[in-house]
């Protein structure tokens, strides 16, 4: 099982780790900073062992890292290497997931609706809810509140709650189906305070102020009860 670094510590951009295992170009260590893309947040590239990192996946606890080598060798097992994140995209993808939570929070305490999906990128990304139809003017009135919150500069905090404890607490999971796994005994809780609280994984800014601000790309229609917001992430 790798260790995973970046739920206790997103700012966290240099780490040395063992490798456990070797598969062609990919590597598997005992820890690692890398995010690995999953819960609708894409991988972190970066550096290790000197060689690019262009791909991280998580598979049955162990995560696994694709090098870019050319005509190197991967290291081998039982090596302690040095992986470095690529900070300017972690930073941007941890300012647009906690973009993300605001305009859920926002979305809940103002009309009550749930997610039913989301998708992001550095500085870009959309989320799904269930308005059937959207509210007349909403695009500018969201953007606003979102706004809102994020100059009030509100602080990120996580949390790590035992699984029967987080689950008696209908507000930690916003999504419309609860995609916690059953083998799940922790739940890491991302919770901006006085807005938003939810078993999340991925990585966050520490207070909403980092965001910067957000502006309301396009609102569409994906079916019945079911609508689209785009975002962009601006700096503030």
């Amino acid at each position: 099982m790798t260790e995973l670094l970046y739920l206790r510590d997103a700012y966290l951009v240099d780490f040395d780790a063992v490798v456990t295992a070797v598969d062609e170009r990919r590597v598997a260590l005992d820890r690692t900073a890398f995010y690995p893309t999953g819960g609708g947040q894409p991988h972190d590239t970066g550096v290790l062992a000197e060689t690019p990192v262009t791909g991280v996946v998580k598979e049955d606890g162990d995560v696994w890292h694709l090098l870019g080598l050319g005509d190197a060798v991967p290291p081998r097992v039982g090596e302690t290497v040095h992986g470095r994140i690529d900070w300017d995209r972690r930073h941007k993808l941890m300012r647009t997931h906690t973009a993300l939570h605001v305009l859920c929070g926002v979305i809940w305490h103002e009309w009550g609706k749930a997610v039913t999906g989301g998708n992001m990128e550095p500085l870009s990304a959309r989320m799904d809810f269930e308005f059937d139809p959207l509210p007349e003017g909403f695009a500018a009135i969201v953007e606003n509140l979102v706004n809102a919150e994020l100059a009030a500069a509100r602080p990120v905090v996580v949390e790590f709650i035992p699984r029967d404890t987080a689950l008696e607490d209908a507000d930690l999971v916003r999504t419309k189906v609860n995609l916690v796994p059953p083998s799940v005994a922790e739940l890491r809780v991302v919770d901006i305070v006085g807005l938003d609280r939810q078993a999340d994984g991925g990585t966050h800014v520490a207070t909403t102020a980092e965001v910067g601000r957000i502006r309301v790309v396009k609102t569409e229609s994906k079916g019945k009860a079911n609508k689209r917001i785009r975002i962009e992430v601006l700096d503030a």
